[in-house]
């Protein structure tokens, strides 16, 4: 059977460029490992933050775009994101966020204990102790390799339909049902991070597309060949999966789920440094052959961006 190891990457929606930095890479130490533009709408940045590789399982990436109305999390949607942190980081991360004066609630599930907050947007985020996944040897202002954040500890989906995701994340995705906790079920896959996903049994109102909400949660396929596979399976269940895109940094293809919930499947190769060296990384706005001759233009229309160190680490 077809088996994904995990989240590939999340991408959600966002208003301010600067302030979207500001916290995934000031606040919470991720890297910014790609800077580059919606493909789609070329006028609106894609920003890619990750562990110092940018490796699958890791990246949560944003389309920053300041006219883009407010939406609303709800049904037919990613609720929240949840990463990993190492053992022993919860206070570190408990005090780290009391200091730039972001609200946090403590609670449990599943005999874990999360550290739950919002970014500027209102996205819904979580942090998780586990042993699972590599260090994040990335450091940054005043979070350093042994309480950085390793990646995704998995998230929770907030489906129209719960026993419609239920069947896609077991009978295609390959994923194991392996306990119900009050509203919860949880899944697993066979990855070392990005690899804990939550169903909510009774989801909120309906979701609204639009800032502060997730636009799509893709999965890991091994390569083009294995892509491949998953739409030739997609196709087969009755799914209907696009054709496969290039993104550069990997190959995908999209189909909703019945329970309203976008998914992508995407390829783990080439990765973040096919155009441009590990150690600079985000530094270079990267743009696709097609779109090389207007860079100038593109230059001028988006809005000036940088990676800081924030006020309270210096």
């Amino acid at each position: 059977m077809q088996k994904t190891s995990g989240i590939h990457h999340i991408t959600a929606m966002v208003n301010d460029a600067q302030r979207n930095i500001d916290f995934y890479a000031g606040v919470l130490g991720l890297r910014l490992i790609k800077k580059t533009i919606n493909f789609d709408r070329p006028e609106v940045y894609h920003l890619y933050f990750g562990n110092e590789m940018g490796e699958p399982g890791t990246v949560i990436t944003f389309f920053p775009w300041e006219k883009q109305i407010k939406g609303r999390i709800g049904q037919g949607q990613v609720g929240v994101t949840s990463y990993l942190i190492p053992k022993g980081s919860f206070p570190f991360w408990e005090n780290r966020l009391k200091k730039f004066n972001i609200e946090t609630h403590v609670s449990n599930r599943f005999g874990e204990k999360y550290l739950s907050f919002q970014d500027p947007d209102g996205l819904l985020l979580e942090l998780v102790e586990r042993e699972e996944g590599p260090i994040n040897s990335w450091s940054f202002g005043g979070v350093q390799a042994e309480n950085a954040i390793i990646g995704f500890g998995g998230a929770i989906l907030y489906s129209a339909q719960p026993h419609k995701t239920t069947e896609v994340l077991e009978n295609v995705m390959g994923l194991e049902c392996i306990g119900q906790e009050g509203d919860f079920l949880r899944f697993k896959a066979e990855g070392h991070i990005g690899n804990t996903v939550d169903i909510q049994l009774n989801p909120t109102v309906r979701g609204l597309m639009g800032a502060g909400t997730v636009h799509h949660i893709a999965w890991r396929a091994k390569d083009e060949e294995d892509l491949l596979r998953w739409r030739s399976l997609l196709q087969d269940k009755g799914y209907y999966p696009t054709e496969i895109r290039e993104r550069n940094y990997f190959k995908a293809v999209y189909f909703h789920e019945e329970g309203g919930i976008l998914f992508e499947i995407a390829t783990d190769p080439p990765g973040f440094s096919v155009d441009e060296p590990v150690t600079e990384l985000g530094e270079k706005l990267m743009l696709p052959s097609w779109l090389e001759s207007k860079r100038e233009e593109l230059e001028e229309t988006l809005p000036p961006v940088e990676v800081r160190v924030l006020e309270g680490d210096k």
